[in-house]
């Protein structure tokens, strides 16, 4: 598990990795509360371009130790929300993490462009000469429900945040986005495994594990723009 700088628990989106499903992936952290709220507010669309471009802008501050770019002008309402880098043509994940907690987005935006780049503990710190090759994608959180059961949900629709007692007696959690099934291939079980694995499970899965899950499921909207994408609005004027 991991925290950030204000004490927060930090997540992982994970899985994004072509995966055995035989095999334990590190733990990770998801925080959340026992109410899930509808994030969602009056059914507008939330997730824009421009939240992308702030992050490559505060990310390329980061890295050139430059004064950090003004506040935007994208709304400042609060939501859960994840930062995901990707790199080269083939997009290989470089770093994805977030919060399930409520986080206003100019300042979780501006947090986790950098801890999703520079702390992710599966990857290397991006540099420099990352940064033209980069992705990035900005995932907001919306519509929290508890599931009926493990299979109470749609792949390629929800995300999934999972409780679970492992072999130890040890409470546990972890979470995939909605594309990840969809990215893997994987079915709702062939989901489920790899995400008890993911999240330190390292017994064999069967029926009653899996039925012993607690499921949050919950969709996202994401906004990808590329590096070309930003110099492109860069020199747009609209920075």
């Amino acid at each position: 598990m991991s925290r950030d700088h204000r004490g927060k628990m930090a997540a992982s989106c994970c899985g994004v990795k072509k995966q055995k499903l035989n095999n334990s992936l590190p733990s990770i952290c998801c925080n959340g509360s026992a109410v899930y709220p509808n994030y969602h507010k009056n059914g507008y669309t939330v997730a824009s371009p421009e939240m992308c471009y702030f992050c490559f802008d505060v990310l390329h501050s980061h890295l050139y130790s430059y004064e950090q770019p003004k506040a935007p002008l994208f709304t400042n309402d609060s939501y859960p929300l994840f930062v995901t880098w990707k790199i080269g043509r083939e997009r290989r994940l470089r770093g994805c993490i977030g919060t399930f907690s409520a986080t206003s987005l100019h300042g979780g935006l501006r947090e986790y462009a950098v801890t999703s780049a520079m702390k992710d503990s599966r990857f290397q710190p991006i540099q420099k000469e990352d940064f033209p090759k980069l992705h990035c994608s900005v995932s907001i959180l919306t519509h929290f429900e508890d599931a009926a059961d493990y299979l109470d949900w749609e792949v390629g629709v929800h995300g999934i945040r999972i409780e679970f007692i492992n072999e130890k007696g040890n409470k546990k959690t972890a979470t995939y986005l909605p594309e990840v099934a969809v990215e893997q291939g994987w079915d709702r079980i062939q989901t489920i495994d790899s995400l008890l694995h993911k999240g330190g499970f390292k017994g064999p899965v069967n029926a009653e594990i899996r039925k012993s899950i607690r499921l949050i499921r919950y969709r996202s909207e994401k906004m990808t723009v590329s590096y070309s994408d930003y110099v492109a609005q860069k020199q747009n004027g609209h920075a």
